[in-house]
């Protein structure tokens, strides 16, 4: 991909351009790219929705105003609508009215909007963030590591184990919503405190279970009034990257509290709207910070616009897709670790499962979007053991869909949560009422996993791992699995005839095991 690209951020508190350009080298498709024009300017969203529940018909018209200048700019730059990126976080994901919106939008401005939800927006920050620490030498393998951001709607929270990832959260913590949930309740500073050291003590509990907070040696803040504090207290690792002393951060935030709004706008040269979230920001920062021992803050430039250029060259960026599928697998392994998983079995049902998706290729026509799934649903298939053995299977389906999973959307979750389910038993994906109302292409996706996960969960029937070492041979007519050992494999073959009817259904392959 080369040429010019644009994004545009409907968030809580404002919406935002950028235009970046992009070339890829032909000599090694690695592609660069630099921001060559950016807009921003406020709007309420936020303040509606987290108040009244809706956008109002007085901030839609001034979004559509906004977004038509944007359209204007962006003409400007000769970009073409398939290179246009418009997307909205959680202030239109939470609205009431969202389709009425999204509609006029399109029809005003023809803009097509996607909402994302927070684990996608998890994911586009971490992208983002990861690019400017690997450009500026900092590395995640030798610390864990905390990336927090606390945003307008909702906080983002990912969790880092000597680089790997092990728990990432969209809380509902916002700069937003909590001052117009004090506003109607008349709170004052003091009592905001009292509640933002309350939820993020209680949040704490559950985060400690994924990793120890008092663990974690690296801070890593984005945002703007993390920014702001890093303009001020900071010093310069690069352009876009500043490092903050702890003691100087806590110092800073303390004198803050005394300012007023207006105060804060004059002293820090920002906009009234950053200005009206900068003490409460501040503060969850600071309470977050206090359960680390980290001793100092580290303070990318950078935004989750920047994520979406970057996820968006992932197709031509090798390495940039090796680390981001490296960290969807951690985060799924950590989850199932979580719940006590009999993890032998599970890294067994991953490796075997690969093997067939890899030997299968040419019959699956998937992408590599579809072995990720494939093995994520193979790695937490057994998950919902921690409830109840007996229809275990039901378990995992709730549990996977009640679950963050670093780097996947809410579809991709919703799919591998059927194939878990599907892995054993009766269950047909054809008799279930979610398959049916799945796209065409989810439900090709769906049988076609669920197929290779069954086969694969049969082959350790006992939970031994006996067959350690075999090769695939395709047939006219058959599918050949050559054990290469002497275990008895009475109970695999017991069960791959029981449960090869899906994959003989969908590939045409009857299965022998020999």
């Amino acid at each position: 991909m080369t040429g010019p690209e644009a994004v545009i951020e409907i968030g809580s508190t404002g919406i935002r351009l950028l235009v970046a350009q992009i070339n890829t080298s032909s000599a090694n498709n690695v592609a660069q790219w630099s921001v060559v024009d950016r807009s921003e300017l406020p709007a309420s969203l936020g303040r509606d929705v987290f108040t009244k529940g809706a956008v109002s018909r007085e901030t839609l018209l001034q979004c559509l105003q906004i977004l038509k200048r944007f359209r204007e700019q962006i003409s400007a730059w000769n970009i073409p609508n398939e290179s246009i990126t418009v997307f909205a976080t959680s202030a239109l994901r939470e609205a009431k009215n969202r389709d009425a919106v999204l509609d006029r939008i399109m029809v005003k401005t023809g803009f097509r909007v996607r909402v994302i939800d927070g684990i996608e927006e998890n994911l586009m920050m971490y992208i983002a963030v990861s690019d400017c620490l690997k450009k500026n030498a900092v590395d995640l393998d030798k610390n864990n590591s905390m990336i927090l951001e606390v945003g307008g709607g909702s906080s983002a929270i990912m969790l880092i184990n000597h680089g790997k990832m092990a728990g990432v959260h969209s809380i509902r913590l916002g700069t937003v919503i909590i001052e117009q949930q004090l506003k109607s309740m008349t709170g004052s500073l003091q009592e905001v405190r009292r509640f933002l050291e309350e939820f993020i003590r209680v949040t704490r509990g559950s985060l400690d279970t994924e990793l120890k907070l008092a663990n974690i040696a690296q801070f890593i803040a984005v945002g703007s009034e993390a920014q702001v504090a890093a303009q001020i207290c900071g010093k310069d690792i690069s352009s876009k990257l500043k490092i903050v002393e702890r003691d100087s951060f806590l110092t800073f935030v303390d004198e803050v509290q005394d300012y007023s709004i207006e105060e804060c706008v004059a002293r820090f040269k920002i906009p009234y709207a950053d200005a009206q979230a900068l003490h409460i920001g501040l503060m969850a920062y600071k309470y977050f910070l206090s359960f680390t021992e980290a001793k100092e803050i580290l303070v990318p430039f950078t935004n989750i616009r920047e994520g979406i250029i970057l996820n968006r060259m992932l197709g031509s960026e090798q390495g940039l897709w090796q680390n981001f599928y490296s960290q969807v697998t951690a985060s799924a392994l950590n989850l199932a670790r979580k719940y006590k998983i009999d993890e032998k079995h599970a890294q067994y049902v991953r490796m075997i499962s690969l093997k067939l998706f890899d030997s299968l290729q040419t019959e699956l026509g998937l992408e590599e979007r579809g072995r990720l799934l494939l093995e994520v649903a193979a790695i937490l298939h057994d998950i919902g053991m921690f409830i109840r053995a007996d229809n275990h299977e039901e378990h995992s389906m709730y549990i996977i869909n009640h679950s963050d999973i670093f780097g996947l959307n809410r579809d991709d979750v919703s799919i591998i949560s059927q194939v878990a389910y599907y892995h054993r038993g009766r269950h047909r994906p054809q008799d279930s009422v979610q398959y049916a109302m799945s796209s065409r292409a989810d439900r090709i996706l769906i049988l076609k996993l669920t197929a290779i996960l069954r086969l694969a969960d049969a082959l350790d029937r006992g939970h031994l791992q006996k067959i350690n070492d075999f090769s695939i041979v395709f047939h006219s007519d058959s599918l050949e699995i050559k054990c290469l050992n002497s275990h008895n494999l009475v109970l695999e073959r017991v069960a791959v005839a029981q449960k090869t009817d899906v994959f003989e259904s969908v590939f045409g392959y009857k299965v022998i095991l020999s």
